[in-house]
């Protein structure tokens, strides 16, 4: 009986697996595993887990390589393999739209099913609702209702309108709620991008969320704390789950203070989280709300600090004005070295990209936050430890979504049964490789990225025709 049992319990690491990871240092951030060992993967599911060599129909040596879960990023823009090959280059298997959401979320699945390079997911967006809400709206904002417009769309049409009655918040609330159904992770809420949003209006889609347990993802109203104490009151009175995204651009100098309310709310059972990037520029559109304002008395910035994306210039009055009428994106210098590195040193706050769509010239973030972390924050600064950050930017991420998204109980973690979607990378020469002139550009150190059991990234080059990323949707109408 006891030769059957040892027989039984050693037939996983003689079986040919479809991919082996051999002789990588893995760690894995939930159960803090951080040591040599071998992975067997089959039918895109990590299957073993050996300190003894595996047999596969095909090997990938990870040699002197961290072998990590692959990056889950909560926060990027423009999803599409254009974008998402760079930000596997990062490290990145799992790219999702949960700021600002899209408006037809059937629509969004069907279309990348089958043809995305990574994992794909999206809130349900509050901006797009209200904005098809709005009756003296509703035919001019057709044109937006594809998700490739809609994020310049919801910064243009009728973002100081208010939502006038009861007939319009039943419109907005069952285009949200139709979102979710339709497999949406949640709600994304941009208060800073439609200003007629008040305050009333957003502390009721708080309680919609709460009421139909879905999480928040928000881009808070302002650049101060007032839109972080916003948040956190709306959560603490209506029991809603919300993540506040880019807290480093929304908070910049307050920073300090909004990670202790963030973390004295967490505390008292408040279920708030937040993200940040690793870099002290942001980037959006010129045309948006943000510049309505006196913006440079507000954020204690000049023209000379907006950098426009399509040219790498630094802006003027007149070419502000000339550039603002025409529309497009501009990057904006705005926050000190000293307030990302708090952000990175916090264990609670996830790592997140804020990729914009790509284009030459684009903000770096989009093929350089992941890699960013590693090589200058982990590496050189010693703001966090390697397994600290891994747990940040992959764990603590699929942990975030869980609730709505079971799937996600199965990434952010080397173990088996989990799904084989893996970031192999050097530690000791990690790093980005783009600036605010190149835009985005293939990070350096890591060779291998697997997605689903797939190699997208194989020795450092992008595998062609290959599109294993699959949907990741809320169960809302399910459960």
């Amino acid at each position: 009986m006891y030769f059957l049992r040892a027989l039984l319990a050693a037939l996983p690491l003689f079986a040919q697996f479809d991919l082996v990871i051999a002789n990588g240092r893995v760690i894995d951030p939930e159960s803090n595993l951080d040591a040599p060992r071998h992975i067997g993967i089959r039918a895109g599911k990590i299957a073993a887990i050996s300190p003894r060599p595996l047999k596969g129909a095909k090997t990938i040596d990870a040699k002197g390589l961290v072998v990590a879960p692959g990056f889950i990023d909560l926060h990027s823009h423009g999803i599409n393999n254009a974008s998402n090959e760079y930000q596997a280059h990062d490290g990145v298997t799992t790219a999702l739209e949960l700021e600002l959401g899209v408006s037809d979320v059937k629509r969004y699945i069907k279309e990348r099913t089958g043809k995305a390079m990574l994992n794909f997911g999206t809130t349900a967006s509050h901006p797009a609702s209200r904005m098809m809400g709005l009756k003296e709206l509703s035919a001019e904002t057709a044109k937006w209702a594809a998700s490739d417009d809609l994020q310049r769309g919801v910064k243009e049409q009728g973002r100081e309108l208010q939502l006038k009655d009861e007939e319009e918040y039943s419109k907005m609330t069952f285009l949200l709620e139709q979102g979710l159904k339709e497999g949406a992770l949640g709600l994304g809420v941009m208060p800073a991008y439609t200003p007629g949003s008040t305050r009333s209006e957003i502390y009721r889609v708080y309680q919609m969320a709460a009421r139909w347990r879905v999480p928040i993802f928000t881009h808070v109203r302002g650049w101060t704390e007032e839109g972080i104490q916003e948040a956190v009151a709306n959560a603490a009175g209506t029991g809603a789950s919300v993540h506040i995204v880019h807290l480093n651009s929304s908070t910049r100098g307050t920073i300090p203070s909004m990670l202790e309310m963030i973390a004295a709310a967490r505390k008292r059972g408040i279920d708030i989280t937040t993200e940040a990037y690793p870099y002290t520029a942001g980037s959006t559109f010129i045309e948006s709300a943000l510049f309505d304002d006196d913006w440079q008395t507000t954020l204690g910035i000049t023209y000379n600090d907006l950098q426009w994306q399509a040219t790498g210039e630094r802006l003027t009055k007149q070419t502000f004005e000339k550039y603002r009428k025409q529309g497009g994106v501009v990057i904006l210098h705005l926050m000190k070295p000293e307030w990302i590195k708090m952000a990175m040193s916090s264990p609670f706050v996830i790592v997140a990209s804020d990729t914009m769509p790509y284009a030459p010239g684009a903000h770096p973030r989009g093929g350089g936050t992941y890699s960013k972390v590693l090589g200058e924050y982990v590496r050189e600064l010693k703001a966090a430890t390697l397994i600290e950050a891994i747990r940040r930017m992959s764990l603590l991420p699929a942990q975030r979504l869980e609730s709505i998204a079971p799937a996600m109980k199965n990434k952010g973690r080397i173990k088996v049964g989990a799904d084989a979607d893996l970031a192999i990378f050097d530690a000791a020469t990690v790093r980005d490789t783009g600036t605010y002139q190149t835009g985005p550009q293939f990070a350096q150190g890591i060779p291998h990225v697997i997605v689903n059991g797939v190699a997208v990234v194989e020795n450092g080059k992008t595998v062609p025709g290959v599109f294993p990323g699959t949907a990741i949707t809320g169960n809302y109408g399910t459960r």
